[in-house]
């Protein structure tokens, strides 16, 4: 097994054991055990159990940033399909790795405050994007008026609070299910997108 190899190897099982036990009731003894190398070796890839938290997190925020599309308001039509699509996108990445989900939207939130810093760094990036997009959409009559900062705000919070309580609670609604639900939510407040 080459170095990028073990590396993720280490990352996956700090992900499984951190989402198990929480982040303050993890051991790197526990992470080290479950993947099945020496603690010298864990040192080796990452400096202490914050690093190798960071790292997740980190990877988290970049496939669920990069699996977002600034909506395009140009043609009304292609509206609905283009909110759908980043709605199935972020969906997507969040239920393939449901570990990492529960480490994302429990543990990690209040950890400290350089973690909270990051974690609404993360969240005020893609609010301006969509603020962006309600803007635009406003502008467009796709929009319903109001204030577009409260309606991201809103719309990360549904979001937020759908996906937690389908990972923590394990509740099992298919992807389909789940953005078509956000989609209607949407829909029915601020979204006037003709389907």
């Amino acid at each position: 097994m080459d170095k990028t190899e073990r590396r993720q190897k280490i990352l996956q099982n700090a992900r499984d054991v951190f989402a198990r036990h929480g982040y303050h009731a993890a051991k790197i003894d526990d992470i080290v055990a479950a993947a099945g190398i020496a603690r010298g070796t864990f040192y080796s890839y990452f400096e202490d159990k914050r690093a190798i938290f960071d790292e997740i997190i980190d990877q988290t925020f970049a496939r669920i940033g990069a699996s977002i599309v600034r909506v395009d308001t140009v043609d009304p039509s292609t509206v609905g399909d283009q909110v759908r699509q980043n709605i199935r996108a972020i969906v997507r990445a969040l239920l393939e790795d449901r570990a990492t989900t529960k480490i994302l939207l429990s543990d990690a939130v209040g950890l400290d405050p350089e973690l909270d810093k990051k974690l609404m760094s993360f969240y005020e990036a893609i609010g301006q994007m969509l603020e962006s997009s309600l803007a635009d959409g406003q502008e467009r009559g796709i929009v319903a008026p109001g204030d577009v900062r409260m309606f991201s705000i809103m719309s990360l919070g549904a979001m937020k609070e759908i996906m937690y309580q389908v990972t923590m609670r394990d509740l099992g609604y298919a992807e389909d299910r789940i953005v078509e639900e956000i989609y209607s939510f949407l829909r029915q407040g601020y979204l006037r997108s003709p389907r």
